[in-house]
């Protein structure tokens, strides 16, 4: 049987007043002032702790409206690693308030897609847009029609929106000052060409990072083709930076996709890691710390990712996507110190 709510316990639990929480479930929170930021929190535990049941169970109706529905998250591929990581979180995030949540892809080469957005006001109460499924036509549209929604680890420059990121520069400054630790002085960053075309703000910060400790780690960046599943990188893309007169010690590699065949070609080669080069990613893989040279790396704060991102798209959802208050969170991310770039 479900513990009977009451409003001391919720105000214990969050370290505030019972006179807060009281003027927030009875909705009279913004006439007093009190941060939407706040609030949330208050609705998000009071929701746990089943205060809104125990109103149905007495066929009561809340002060407050709830419009839980179904949450949809919008991403660029099944296969990427963040959104693999990202999702139990999201779900037990939005399961622990009693809101459905739902993934859709997002084919960048499906036209059909666009005609799709405004269709989603029947199936989702609101949408969190991931990396580059938040396009400028996407966006654009979900902004003229007030419709709820956030981005994840991703920002526009010139709107101001309500996002959840992963603080690149905080990780780049990790990277560089573990790198300088261990005497390493000349660093190779390895990037695909698509994300240097589009201006990647993880591959800004660390060669800007890296460009503040010039006189300490030189730095050149390589940019490779993407393969395709099972074939191999060119390994002449990187020969020449691994000769002298560069002769690179570390590879920072921007992304998860490319260790794999960077690591199998190394191995080809008969290239040891960490000794002859060492490798560091700027996110984490699967299988990372099984791989024959475990991965250093840095790891996302997904737990932090998912809880900020359940309360933010929830408190747009009640806010009829017309809420003033629009945040930028950004979280630091954990270097995770493995024998690819560990100690020497």
């Amino acid at each position: 049987m479900r513990k009977k709510f009451k409003n001391k316990d919720l105000a214990v639990k969050l370290g505030v007043s019972g006179t807060l929480v009281s003027l927030v479930l009875n909705n009279k929170a913004d006439q007093h002032g009190i941060k939407k930021e706040t609030q949330e929190r208050v609705f998000l535990l009071a929701r746990q702790m089943g205060y809104f049941d125990s109103l149905d169970e007495k066929n009561e109706i809340a002060p407050v409206e709830q419009k839980p529905g179904i949450l949809g998250m919008i991403v660029p591929s099944l296969n990427d690693s963040f959104v693999m990581g990202i999702t139990p979180y999201m779900q037990k995030a939005f399961s622990s308030i009693g809101v459905g949540f739902s993934i859709v892809t997002k084919d960048p080469d499906d036209l059909r897609f666009d005609r799709m957005v405004t269709a989603f006001k029947k199936f989702f109460s609101g949408l969190i847009l991931v990396g580059e499924a938040a396009d400028d036509n996407t966006v654009r549209t979900l902004r003229s029609s007030d419709y709820p929604f956030i981005l994840l680890e991703k920002t526009f420059k010139n709107l101001r929106l309500n996002t959840v990121c992963t603080d690149t520069m905080a990780g780049s400054r990790l990277v560089v000052n573990h790198i300088q630790k261990l005497g390493y002085k000349n660093a190779l960053i390895v990037a695909d060409r698509k994300s240097i075309l589009l201006d990647n703000p993880e591959f800004k910060d660390i060669f800007d990072a890296l460009s503040q400790n010039d006189h300490i780690i030189k730095s050149q960046v390589v940019e490779i083709d993407t393969p395709r599943s099972g074939d191999e990188i060119d390994f002449e893309q990187l020969e020449k930076f691994l000769r002298p007169p560069f002769r690179a010690d570390v590879l920072i590699v921007l992304h998860a996709d490319l260790v794999y065949p960077i690591m199998a070609m190394f191995r080809g080669k008969k290239l040891r890691v960490p000794q002859d080069i060492a490798i560091i990613s700027m996110e984490e893989g699967p299988g990372f710390d099984l791989m024959f040279s475990p991965v250093t790396c840095l790891r996302k704060p997904l737990p932090g990712i998912a809880s900020k991102a359940a309360n933010m798209i929830w408190s747009e959802v009640r806010n009829a996507g017309k809420g003033k208050f629009k945040r930028q969170v950004n979280l630091p991310p954990e270097l995770i110190i493995r024998n690819s770039c560990g100690t020497l």
